[in-house]
């Protein structure tokens, strides 16, 4: 699970940002919602990196792409500084 999550954060920080670039206007038009998809695709592409772990669908992936959103979002009101 530590190797997937290693390899998610690279695919995240090398190609997420590219991605997030060529559908900028798909982006645009649906107010941000389009991330997920983008998130959902890096998470099923990210097994074929990782053996023994398996994305059986697009569907699981965007499920999961939604869930670390929630996760990252608890997390961080969780964290912050009250300045």
């Amino acid at each position: 699970a530590l190797i997937a999550a290693l390899i998610l954060g690279l695919l995240n920080a090398i190609i997420r940002p590219v991605l997030l670039i060529i559908t900028l206007p798909i982006n645009i038009l649906t107010l941000g919602l389009f991330t997920f998809i983008i998130n959902a695709f890096l998470i099923w592409f990210m097994p074929s990196f990782v053996k023994g772990v398996e994305i059986t669908g697009f569907m699981p992936a965007l499920m999961a792409a939604i869930i670390l959103w929630a996760v990252s979002v608890v997390v961080s009101y969780l964290l912050q500084t009250k300045d």
